[in-house]
């Protein structure tokens, strides 16, 4: 099989065909599936107990560009699970490989889409993480890679399969709380100072080029790298494209919406003075005229008030009454002016499940059942970016949820989609 990094990327239907058809004789019910994990230092650890946990899946290999991270997990999975795994720092490697059925991604989000449209030109089914992409152009270009290859690319949201939450979303379509007009999201995180850092030469055991990927080369620092990297614009979305990618989902799967045509934005960063870009404040807001609906969405830092009792989650507002969400788990209703308990659910594991239903659907070779498609991945994380570009721009905008672009807007289109780096491009045409 030649090196996919010299790959024309599949250009051909002929060649898509045939990669297609092979996939998806490996991952027939019968078989075995054999997965690898993108990203192994943060998220990634979840990824790998949650593959372990599911019937009929090997993992058989991880990925990292940081190799000092790739043998601490290695030697954890064998002496936790008793079996090894093969390693490299280079996803091309896997996505070469003929014997991988899936792959999960978790590296930083600025990678997301590339993995995910890289692994469905080799012909893999892809878990990734929230955002699905790091700017609106890229989740687009995701749904259109799924599309074309016939994959299943199942979003990290895993509310979607939380039992509570379904059984939430239904109230809301059958109208315990009449007539739902408002959803907000809050993320009341505390979140410290990453204070400054200077740059410095490299670790020897980074490779920092293939960390950096799709974002323009720079001098690496300890600013960017483990979890600092999400308050950085070349790498991450701050906390509205982090944890509030859950909350934009389920605003958006309660409401039962798109992408809105009006958005408002205003933050800042209040607290520290330290090398974080991104807000640590950010209130948003998304209109919908035609539907008679909006969302609002805040981050804030936790040691300021609740909302009905959530830090993190969803409040639904109704002519009859409220939903409030906490967490990915569980809800309550409250019914009249007075607030009067109604309904309510408290479930766990919502995120095994997620991880069932996933691999549910590759076995099947079934989208439609899937709890997190890629379409909503594409609107959850786009719901995001559109918040940050009208924060960023400091004014409110229009968009086109058609087209997909800013009315009469050239400066407001040019932050929908970023300047990459040879050769880590998210194609136009995938």
């Amino acid at each position: 099989m030649p090196n996919f990094s010299r790959r024309n990327f599949l250009a051909t239907s002929t060649v898509a065909a045939t990669t297609l058809a092979n996939a998806s004789a490996r991952a027939d019910s019968n078989d075995r599936i054999r997965a690898a994990v993108l990203g192994v230092n943060g998220r990634g650890r979840t990824h790998i107990e949650q593959l372990e946990k599911q019937d009929g899946v090997e993992l058989a290999m991880i990925c990292d560009p940081d190799e000092r991270v790739l043998g601490n997990q290695a030697k954890r999975i064998e002496d936790k699970f008793g079996h090894k795994v093969e390693t490299a720092t280079d996803m091309r490697k896997v996505f070469d490989r003929d014997d991988i059925d899936v792959v999960t991604v978790a590296t930083p989000n600025h990678w997301h889409s590339l993995a995910t449209i890289w692994a469905c030109q080799a012909g893999k089914d892809v878990y990734v993480e929230k955002p699905g992409s790091h700017n609106l152009f890229e989740g687009r270009k995701m749904v259109e890679a799924a599309h074309r290859y016939k994959r299943i690319v199942q979003h990290g949201v895993q509310l979607r399969s939380s039992a509570a939450l379904q059984e939430a979303v239904e109230h809301l379509r059958k109208g315990t709380i009449g007539d739902v007009y408002m959803a907000r999201g809050i993320v009341f995180r505390w979140r410290p100072s990453i204070g400054k850092k200077q740059p410095i030469a490299k670790p020897n055991h980074l490779d920092w080029d293939l960390w950096q990927g799709p974002a323009q080369s720079k001098p690496y620092s300890p600013r960017y790298v483990h979890y600092n990297w999400h308050w950085h614009w070349d790498y991450g979305n701050g906390d509205v494209g982090n944890q509030g990618v859950h909350e934009t989902d389920m605003c958006m799967w309660g409401l039962d919406v798109g992408l809105p045509s009006k958005i408002t934005a205003m933050g800042g960063k209040f607290l520290w003075d330290d090398d974080k870009e991104t807000p640590e404040v950010l209130t948003s807001c998304y209109h919908y005229p035609d539907e008679k609906k909006m969302i609002q969405f805040e981050v804030r830092h936790w040691n300021t008030n609740d909302e009905q009792g959530a830090r993190v989650g969803n409040i639904f507002y109704g002519s009859k009454g409220i939903l409030v969400v906490g967490g990915y788990d569980s809800y309550v209703i409250y019914l009249g002016q007075r607030g009067e308990v109604g309904p309510s659910r408290s479930e766990g594991g919502e995120l095994e499940r997620h991880f069932a239903n996933f691999i549910q659907a590759v076995r099947e070779r079934k989208p439609e059942i899937q709890n997190g498609p890629v379409e909503s991945a594409h609107l959850s994380s786009g719901l995001a970016h559109l918040g940050n570009i009208a924060y960023r721009l400091e004014r409110q905008l229009e968009f086109d949820p058609k087209t997909e672009k800013f009315v009469n807007d050239a400066e407001a289109d040019e932050m929908l989609t970023r300047q990459y780096r040879e050769p880590f491009v998210v194609p136009n045409a995938v």
